[in-house]
């Protein structure tokens, strides 16, 4: 088969310089455009930029330039404000990072946010050799135009949206292009174990693609080396690399991706999505776990985790044995003489049902967590949905156990009855053997002399 390249687009932008800014230890800001980051000439956007609730100010900045823009959290902002740019102009163009500040400090910055602007003098894209090829052909995308734009940007149409940016050069006809060579589509990784072990244990983690990749290779933020993998296929399509870490030690926490390629002498295709593994016991301090309203709550209550520790912790994670989505991680509060955070779970639902676990760590590294807390078990009674007659009916879930619970009661019923039957052949008999002395009787009494009976004496029969 000959697969069809994925339909991408390219924009021309205006070129400026960039600078690099210094990340703060909190909890990395989420940056976004609406309706999105390629915005026609003179039409507004909307920058949004996510904090936490702790977030007092905000601060938008665009690579290349020195100003800021500083917006404070109102009432009605929760944990996001919004920077409105009214009419989109080519000196907006660039790549913007967003920061807060909470009383611990200004955050580190957001990921980056590509705003390009776009005229009607639309640029050409075309593909070399062919939009047709075989798979693993090298194939370049080439955008062009007449205008002397500085830098253009390729993006991938679909729900992950991939983008890349390359400054322009002349070609020898006095168009100004870029060269992109084809990144492939990122694969995926995952661990069976789950993102918390502990020191000794067995890991192993797993980098798949639906692309058919023959080699993976495996990056850990900061580490040194490239470790690869060749590619096994399943019987599904798909093809996967292993990569064991044993035994598991304090130096295996830290933030994973991993990669794909189709021959030996391809690129790598886009990384994975990041992976963190979480190595505990490496903090000798051990937080307890508690729920306000006890481990048996009903279906719709308020509930919340309460995680707590007399030694400092930076932040603190709640984990769920056997969720496949990573801890929860929230920013330590010091109150009544301990270290503490509180995870809410409003309105409770059955799927909140389950074993939780809470950990500490230290700002010094967030990949090393302290001692588990004891388990905690959250039941989620149903009681008050069961008697709602509107969501028995609606609730498909509901359905087997009634069902089992009508058979039960009819085998009960059955049961009931034989044993009625059994009870009654008893009683029949009972009362046949009553009668039969009263036939007997009655049998005597109908003599047909009907003469009296009389005592013979002694002397009398002599």
């Amino acid at each position: 088969m000959t697969p069809i390249l994925t339909t991408l687009l390219c924009f021309g932008l205006s070129l400026g310089p960039r600078t690099c800014l210094q990340a703060e230890n909190l909890l990395k800001p989420i940056l976004w455009a609406e309706p999105g980051p390629v915005i026609i000439w003179k039409k507004p956007v909307t920058i949004w930029c996510q904090g936490t609730l702790e977030a007092q100010e905000y601060r938008l900045d665009k690579e290349g330039n020195s100003i800021s823009r500083h917006m404070l959290k109102t009432l009605e902002s929760e944990n996001k404000v919004k920077f409105s740019i009214p009419s989109m102009m080519w000196e907006h163009a660039g790549r913007y990072h967003c920061y807060y500040q909470s009383p611990a400090g200004w955050s580190e910055p957001s990921d980056p946010l590509e705003l390009v602007v776009t005229a009607y003098s639309r640029p050409s894209l075309s593909a070399l050799p062919s939009p047709v090829v075989t798979s693993g052909v090298n194939v370049t995308l080439r955008c062009a135009s007449r205008l002397g734009l500085g830098r253009f940007t390729l993006i991938e149409e679909g729900d992950h949206r991939l983008s890349w940016t390359l400054d322009s050069h002349q070609h020898n006809h006095g168009k100004f292009q870029a060269l992109f060579p084809v990144v492939s589509r990122k694969p995926s990784l995952l661990t069976l174990q789950g993102p918390v072990v502990a020191p000794g244990e067995n890991l192993t983690l797993q980098c798949g693609s639906d692309v058919g990749y023959i080699r993976y290779a495996l990056y850990k933020e900061g580490g040194d080396g490239l470790p690869q993998r060749p590619g096994q296929q399943s019987q599904a399509g798909l093809s996967q690399a292993s990569f064991t870490l044993n035994p598991v030690r304090g130096s295996h926490g830290g933030q994973y991706r991993c990669y794909g390629a189709h021959n030996v002498s391809s690129k790598w295709s886009a990384p994975s999505d990041p992976l963190d593994i979480l190595i505990a016991g490496q903090i000798p301090d051990r937080p307890s776990l508690s729920v306000q309203l006890g481990p048996t709550v009903a279906s719709g209550e308020k509930v919340t985790l309460l995680c707590q520790s007399w030694g400092p912790m930076f932040t603190f994670l709640l984990a769920k044995e056997g969720a496949a989505h990573p801890p929860l991680r929230l920013r330590s509060t010091y109150r009544a003489q301990q270290y503490q955070a509180e995870f809410p779970m409003s309105p409770v639902t059955s799927a909140h049902a389950g074993t939780y676990r809470c950990y500490g760590s230290r700002s010094s590294d967030p990949y090393l967590l302290s001692h588990s807390s004891e388990p905690l078990e959250l039941v989620v009674s149903e009681a008050t949905e069961t008697l709602n007659p509107a969501q028995n009916k609606s609730d498909s879930k509901t359905a087997p156990h009634l069902q089992d619970y009508t058979v039960e009661n009819l085998i009960r019923m059955g049961i009931a009855g034989l044993v009625l039957v059994f009870l009654g052949i008893l009683l029949f008999e009972a009362q046949q053997s009553q009668r039969s002395p009263t036939r007997c009787s009655q049998e005597v009494n109908s003599r047909e002399d009907n003469a009296p009976f009389r005592v013979v004496e002694p002397w009398e029969q002599i």
